[in-house]
């Protein structure tokens, strides 16, 4: 018997390796796909940016995206606010204006967000829309041969013969909104495209209200305005105290109107001393004019904005603004204004500015500060108690120079540059500061004239707004939120029903479904719709009649 050669002793014969065998291991090459090429390259990119998964994280982003807006204040919505922060910390300023956050809607990270969006939503809509309109157009599929391994498998005896089962299972089928073909001795039916109609119409919604909001922006405009008691405003570019067009505005845009304040009533709380001098209501009446109509009263309130000529008219804010008349030595009247004085604290003490460039020995400048209900405190110092006028009391610090009015240069009309004016009353001149009350005439300094607090009406801080797409982005997010509820409750159902001949002579009816994504009651439809057609029952046609307007009705489209 011949001995088995070991293992250590074999040693491979010369042609024993097969062909292409490579021994060294380092000299594998790397799996790998085939090149994509340029087009590739496209083609990758555009299917990954048309994604539903991308639209989804590109719709969270612009959410993000838009959160600096609501935290900064910006150009086109508060100015003011925007001057404020500059001036109260440059250095964090400078940052936010490097990231374009003062404009965050306008600036190009977010608008390329939203283009990206824009894109996306229309690529993920298109394709699906087509194959959506063939899906509608595609009579149900066939029914399959073994419908044992299907959900919900079901059967019901069939007293009568086959062709009637299958008739009576069809005739419960359509009763229940479903689309159904015969296929010989089986009936194949569908339902549920309601389900995909509501996803593409929430995802052209979202295309709308992207579109109506950029149109609106584009179009519309924003400004800003105060008016006393007794004035009115005209809506005309030059009547604004700042403006923010949109990038398409035209001035011919502007709806011709006016709103004259009449009167401005605020109610404050004197009963509960926890909350004393709180205010509880904001009350203006005005007088709204618009072209070839007659003047209107109207209301306006802080929630309550009025719409006039397809432009919301907000009230923002409202204080005091004193008119204060200035006569020069010989008593001519020189100034006569009400000048606003912005509140400072909860019982709206106030500071405001009046300058005078004419009519005067010297250009005067005054810087006030207004008291509704003065009390003296025991620094001699005035303080206001509450923000009605019980005790009103003005005070004025006198300056005389050149308040920088003539060089043309934009000045800020709230703010007094003291810088190379002298003080001629007040803390650092040897005339006391001016202390006024309603209807008392002071002597102003070195005989420049006199000074009188004439009448304290309120103002009050208009918002103008137009935004001509605004009614559009509410339809659209209504159909939006219909869309969605629709693809989240309608299920879309696939039913197939039977008719077998056993060996016996008997006939019956299988039921089975099928879903697709999650439909928990699947089974329970599948036995419901079997229950029927069952002709054990007498009120088996009955309860199919009754039932064809119940919970599932008009989930398909009948065909």
């Amino acid at each position: 018997m011949a001995s088995r050669q070991s293992s250590e002793d074999y040693t491979p014969t010369e042609g024993y390796t097969p062909e292409g065998h490579i021994s060294d291991e380092s000299a594998t090459p790397a799996p790998g796909g085939p090149r994509l090429g340029f087009v590739g390259w496209v083609r990758f990119l555009w299917r990954q940016l048309t994604s539903m998964r991308t639209a989804i994280i590109l719709l969270l982003l612009l959410a993000i995206a838009a959160i600096p807006g609501s935290l900064v204040p910006q150009t086109t919505s508060d100015p003011n606010g925007v001057i404020q922060f500059r001036a109260n910390d440059p250095e964090l300023a400078a940052i936010l204006d490097a990231f374009g956050l003062f404009s965050t809607f306008s600036s190009p990270w977010f608008s390329a967000v939203y283009i990206l969006l824009f894109i996306s939503l229309i690529g993920c809509i298109v394709p699906r829309t087509w194959h959506h309109l063939k899906a509608v157009f595609t009579p149900p599929p066939r029914t399959p041969s073994r419908l044992e391994r299907m959900e919900g498998f079901i059967t019901r005896p069939w007293s009568s013969t086959a062709d009637a089962a299958v008739e009576a299972a069809r005739g419960v089928l359509k009763r229940r909104g479903y689309r159904t073909v015969l296929h010989g001795q089986s009936v194949s039916a569908e339902r549920g495209y309601l389900r995909e109609t509501g996803n593409l119409v929430f995802h052209v919604s979202l295309i709308g209200i992207l579109v109506t909001v950029a149109l609106g922006g584009g179009l519309g405009y924003q400004g800003q305005r105060v008016v006393a008691e007794g004035f009115a405003f005209t809506n005309t570019k030059s009547s604004y105290d700042s403006f923010n067009p949109g990038s398409w505005f035209q001035d011919w845009m502007l709806a011709p109107f006016s709103v004259r304040l009449d009167s401005m009533q605020v109610t404050y709380e004197t009963q509960n001393l926890d909350a004393y001098g709180i205010p509880l209501d904001y009350r203006a009446e005005v007088t709204v004019t618009e072209r070839g109509g007659a003047p209107r009263q109207e209301i306006l309130k802080v929630n309550e904005p009025l719409t006039i000529a397809g432009t919301q008219v907000y009230m923002l804010g409202n204080g005091y603004a004193p008119v204060i008349t200035v006569r020069d030595p010989e008593g001519d009247v020189v100034f006569a204004h009400p000048t606003l004085f912005r509140p400072q604290d909860m019982n709206l003490t106030s500071i405001g500015v009046v300058k005078i460039p004419d009519g005067l020995p010297e250009q005067v400048g005054m810087r006030g500060f207004f008291y509704p209900s003065a009390v003296e405190l025991t620094t001699g110092a005035l303080a206001s108690s509450f923000p009605d006028l019980i005790n009103p009391v003005l005070t004025l610090e006198v300056y005389t120079g050149d308040l920088g009015l003539d060089d043309g240069s934009a000045t800020n009309a709230y703010v007094l540059d003291t810088d190379g004016l002298t003080q001629v009353a007040g803390r650092e001149a040897d005339t006391p500061t001016i202390v006024l009350k309603p209807g008392e005439v002071a002597e102003l300094p070195n005989g420049l004239g006199t000074v009188e607090l004439t009448a304290i009406p309120r103002f009050v801080a208009l918002d103008i707004h137009s935004d001509p797409a605004q009614q559009w982005v509410l339809v659209f997010a209504i159909l939006a939120i219909l869309g969605l509820l629709t693809s989240l409750f309608v299920p879309r159902r696939r039913v197939w029903a039977k008719a077998v001949d056993r060996p016996d002579g008997t006939v019956v009816l299988e039921w089975a479904g099928l879903a697709r994504g999650e439909d928990p009651r699947l089974a329970e439809a599948v036995a419901e719709l079997a229950d029927l057609t069952d002709p054990t029952s007498a009120s088996s046609a009955e309860r199919g009649d009754a039932s064809a307007d119940g919970p599932d009705r008009g989930t398909g489209t009948a065909k």
